[in-house]
């Protein structure tokens, strides 16, 4: 869908984005992460054809693009963090996206235009005026702006900022139902419990450079050998630690406030085998939980290593 190469943007002697490979592929919702100043937006003005590139090649569906390829540009929906209000605000909702569908050429527009507001519980406000919109609210009616016209590729920049846990839920499932239909999703957001739920590959960005792009399960493994079980106990004996650290799948130890934490090779589920020495020595576990790294860990893990690769004058390695 999307291919990159060299992709340099440079504001007179700043370089904010810094030779970027990228490939987003057909039916695949990709995450895009990268902590403020990052040249996370940068890149998306270059991916979205509003800002030229300094340096470097962008390739749509198979073609080269620029601004000017009309065709191509079509067949991309965008969804930017700033929502609907401005100079639109004395247009009621319906209206408002029926000026985009007027534009698009969309087919029986009254028809999409209420399917896609229902989908985000806005079907209700249809001839509000959105200036009494909430920013939830139009955060909703920018999304199903964007997908009017049944683009091939959605961008999101900030998607569910500011929403409520329905509206969490009700874009999520939105989501994955039109990357079920085959829309491949292309996403910027903060909200990195919520990319880790969805995202089938992510792309970590820092300084310019690109640090990391690989699939969910990938990335992880990145930043552990093992998962860690931790187990909760009324009271940890003084040789338990050492204990636990003799068996063969055990790669170390940590004493909690209300138990242990044992990290173990990925291969298999060791917690029978735990539990067992556990009961063996006269413990109960009162709770007993796998714990796998999250995309929140491998994010703080892979920038923080670059910023002090930086800082110490070390190369910083993807």
């Amino acid at each position: 869908m999307i291919r990159t190469r060299g992709l340099v943007k440079r504001y007179g002697r700043f370089t904010a984005v810094d030779g970027i490979d990228l490939h987003i592929q057909p039916g695949e919702i990709y995450g895009f992460l990268g902590p403020n100043g990052a040249g996370k937006t940068s890149t998306i003005m270059m991916l979205l054809g509003i800002s030229r590139p300094t340096a470097g090649e962008i390739s749509l569906f198979g073609e080269p693009f620029t601004a000017a390829r009309l065709h191509l540009r079509k067949r991309i929906g965008v969804v930017p963090e700033k929502h609907p209000r401005g100079v639109w605000q004395w247009m009621t909702a319906a209206e408002y996206l029926g000026v985009f569908a007027d534009l698009f050429q969309v087919p029986d527009a009254e028809r999409r235009i209420d399917f896609l507001l229902d989908k985000v519980d806005l079907l209700s406000v249809r001839n509000k005026r959105i200036r009494a919109f909430s920013h939830g609210m139009l955060q909703k009616l920018s999304l199903t702006r964007a997908l009017i016209h049944d683009p091939d590729i959605l961008f999101l920049d900030e998607p569910i900022s500011g929403l409520d846990p329905i509206g969490i839920m009700q874009t999520r499932d939105l989501l994955l139902s039109e990357n079920r239909a085959g829309r491949a999703i292309f996403i910027s957001s903060h909200q990195l419990s919520e990319m880790e739920r969805i995202c089938h590959r992510v792309a970590i960005i820092s300084h310019g450079k690109l640090l990391a792009e690989d699939s969910m399960s990938g990335l992880l493994a990145r930043i552990s050998s093992g998962r860690e079980i931790h187990i909760d106990l009324e009271s940890v004996p003084a040789d338990l630690s050492s204990a636990l650290d003799a068996l063969p799948f055990v790669q170390g130890v940590r004493v909690l406030p209300a138990g242990v934490a044992v990290r173990v090779s990925p291969e298999g589920d060791h917690r029978r085998a735990v539990s067992e020495l556990l009961i063996q020595r006269g413990l109960i576990p009162l709770r007993i939980e796998v714990k796998s790294p999250s995309l929140e860990e491998a994010f703080v893990t892979i920038t923080q290593d670059t910023v002090a690769a930086l800082a110490s004058g070390r190369p910083a390695h993807a």
